[in-house]
């Protein structure tokens, strides 16, 4: 069975592993920290905070930016629902904005649109925008972030599938993670992710002062070292509510670990995405569907396919599967899953329905062998040549 993605463990990981299980400190412990600072160099950040998960990095972001029940969280609709759900945890309200029918990233028009909605009737409260580096390609961080300053809202880039992607806005070079136009951005380690921790996530930070509250919460809301100098050093105070979202140690020495081949793994997903992006251009497949845009800066977290008939893309997936190939639908629009309750009856968001109908995500992964990507591309020909046109 070939997965659309997979985590690769090698045996420099297994033995950083085996050494960090009998380190004096399994959790709480120094690894973190360095796995926190290793995080901020790669990524050119001021700060980061690691965290158990990049939904956990995603709520602690958001509650940085000081988000509420009076807060307004804006999100494309195409991602996955933690990018929605760390608003709802805080109580905010979600609002839902279109995206680009051919990449899925969001759309600006919209998020104009979007915004002078959600002001229309704010009273009180921060707003935040959510645009998300979807697949591996940099969102318009730029622009969100011109737009947020003109609405007085906060931009949180979910940078979990676009570590050190690069995108260009005219002839400014844009980083995913950076922070350089967002107060925060988030990524996950996830085992499908770029880098693998088992689990967990980071929220990488503009200026340290933005680390403060998103690290506090990490762990209960609690701050220490409250009299260092006094008869109680050990004394500590709970300041705010917050959550057990910290990082072990363990999970941090594998994340140190995959971080030295980060860009040699990002590497390998470019190769992978350029044969498909050669082999797959021409007929029978064109007539089916089409490919992604190749760019320099484009990390490839996903190659997603755009059938020209939700059907096709439909019974591809099951004929796929039944060949030992499995692959995945990234993403149904956030609204569509109940708990959100879909649009109200004036809303449309034709760019995410286009892209919902169409997208299909195919097998891609540094361990990924020629003979695993040939035999894709052999069973897609056989799928579009079984089609009658």
């Amino acid at each position: 069975m070939i997965p659309y993605s997979k985590q690769n463990i090698t045996k420099e990981d297994e033995d950083v592993l085996r050494k960090a299980l009998f380190d004096p400190f399994l959790t709480q412990g120094p690894k973190v920290v360095e796995f926190e600072k290793s995080l901020s160099q790669k990524h050119k950040c001021a700060d980061t905070v690691a965290c158990s998960s990049g939904s956990a990095a995603l709520h602690l972001a958001y509650a940085g930016c000081g988000i509420d029940k009076d807060g307004i969280g804006i999100v494309p609709a195409i991602t996955f629902a933690s990018t929605a759900n760390g608003f709802k945890h805080l109580g905010a309200r979600v609002l839902f904005c279109d995206v680009d029918p051919t990449t899925g990233i969001i759309d600006l028009n919209s998020l104009e649109t979007t915004l002078k909605k959600a002001n229309s009737d704010r009273v009180s409260g921060q707003g935040v925008i959510a645009p998300v580096s979807f697949a591996g390609q940099v969102a318009p961080l730029r622009q969100c972030y011109e737009l947020a300053k003109e609405f007085d809202f906060k931009v949180v880039e979910d940078a979990s599938h676009s570590p050190l992607a690069i995108g260009q806005d005219e002839d400014e070079v844009i980083r995913s993670c950076s922070c350089e136009w967002t107060d925060y951005a988030t990524l996950s380690f996830h085992p499908v992710k770029h880098l693998c921790s088992g689990e967990g996530g980071a929220v990488l930070c503009k200026t340290r002062d933005h680390a403060v509250q998103p690290r506090k919460l990490r762990s209960h809301g609690i701050i220490r070292d409250v009299d260092p100098e006094g008869n109680q050093p050990w004394k500590y105070h709970q300041t705010d509510l917050g959550w057990n979202y910290r990082l072990t140690d363990l999970q941090a020495a594998l994340g140190l670990s995959q971080l030295k081949r980060l860009e040699k793994e990002i590497e390998k997903r470019k190769g992978l995405a350029s044969i498909y992006n050669q082999e797959l251009k021409v007929e029978p497949f064109s007539n089916v569907f089409e490919l992604p845009s190749f760019s320099s800066g484009h990390v490839w977290h996903l190659y997603v396919l755009r059938f020209k008939r939700t059907e096709w893309r439909d019974n591809a997936y099951h004929f796929l599967k039944k060949k030992g190939i499995l692959t995945q639908v990234h993403y149904i629009p956030v609204y569509h899953h109940p708990y959100f309750g879909g649009l109200s009856a004036n809303e449309k968001l034709p760019g995410a329905e286009q892209f919902f109908s169409s997208c299909l995500s195919i097998p891609l992964f540094p361990t990924m062998t020629e003979t695993d990507q040939n035999q894709v591309i052999n069973c897609l020909r056989e799928y579009c040549n079984s089609l009658i046109f």
